[in-house]
């Protein structure tokens, strides 16, 4: 026979699940425990660490902020930030740039689409080591580029484009691009063709559809695909060690970093630098999500539909 405090108690804990689960705290919630797990002890531990090493600088470091003193009272530290500004921004946004008229023309029905969808794709399986390293051979003096160039009579000398910032770009561009086009395409696939359609059955040529109805619609997706392209660009290392002057102009923040952790054995400098590195990407992403706000905030899939 069953007592009556389980009786009076068993509505209450139904009411109880059911008023958790409408707030998403269910048995389903279980599920998110590993990837939680993964996250602190991976992500979330190591970032709060480097912090927190940040402000605990080596003795005789000059205190509390004696990190980040020492990194913006040095010319050659402070100017790895613009160094790393001068290759991640003209790669971010070229690759965007690019991104656009590549996926408009993969929109539509065109010959052979799925192998060039996949050649576009590829530098995503190469790595960026492997990239930097085969554009050393392809893009020197006696590389293919030059010697091309110079047996069509274009060139009379080899253009210098390894060990600058240009190489570099060329690097961050190849393997940055796939992400860029892969994000546009998915965010120009969600735009309803009907829009453009009806445009065009007012007479607005092909250029006035885009920049009147195609790139509104597609700016706040471009805004996010910059962010994503640039963070990546921001935080390059393998391609300026390897194809730019990594003591002069190519610098950068990632550099600076290793330098200081692996070559001075100054950790907490090291982590500074880390922190200093989100701290202007997490800047530049919520100036572009800021403008992102000001932008065509509606849906694209639906209207114009019969």
């Amino acid at each position: 026979m069953t007592s009556p405090a389980l009786t009076d108690g068993a509505p209450a804990k139904v009411a109880l699940r059911h008023r958790l689960s409408e707030r998403g705290v269910d048995t389903l919630l279980l599920l998110a425990l590993p990837a939680s797990a993964f996250m602190v002890v991976l992500f979330f531990y190591p970032a709060a660490y480097g912090v927190y090493l940040s402000f605990h600088p080596l003795p005789g470091g000059g205190g509390f902020f004696g990190n980040y003193r020492a990194f913006f009272t040095q010319p050659y530290m402070r100017n790895s930030i613009l160094n790393t500004f001068r290759i991640a921004l003209p790669a971010a946004l070229i690759n965007v740039i690019i991104a656009v008229p590549v996926s408009l023309v993969m929109r539509g029905r065109i010959h052979g689409q799925k192998t060039l969808n996949t050649l576009l794709v590829v530098p995503i399986t190469l790595g960026t080591v492997l990239v930097a390293q085969g554009l050393l051979i392809y893009l020197g003096p006696k590389g293919w580029l030059n010697r091309t160039l110079m047996a069509l009579g274009i060139l009379s000398n080899p253009v210098q484009l390894i060990y600058t910032n240009w190489g570099v770009i060329i690097a961050l561009i190849i393997t940055g691009f796939p992400f860029a086009f892969m994000l546009t395409a998915s965010y120009l696939s969600g735009i309803n063709p009907n829009l453009e359609a009806a445009a065009g059955t007012l007479g607005a040529s092909a250029w006035r559809r885009f920049t009147n109805v195609t790139f509104p619609l597609l700016a706040p997706g471009l805004a996010i695909t910059f962010c994503l392209t640039f963070v990546l660009a921001f935080s390059v290392f393998p391609s300026a060690q390897l194809l730019g002057n990594a003591s002069g102009g190519a610098h950068v923040l990632a550099i600076a970093a290793a330098n200081a952790a692996f070559q001075d054995y100054n950790y907490p400098m090291a982590s500074a630098i880390s922190v200093i590195t989100a701290v202007i990407e997490l800047i530049v992403v919520a100036l572009v999500l800021g403008l992102r706000s000001r932008l065509y905030a509606g849906s694209t899939s639906s209207a114009g539909k019969a």
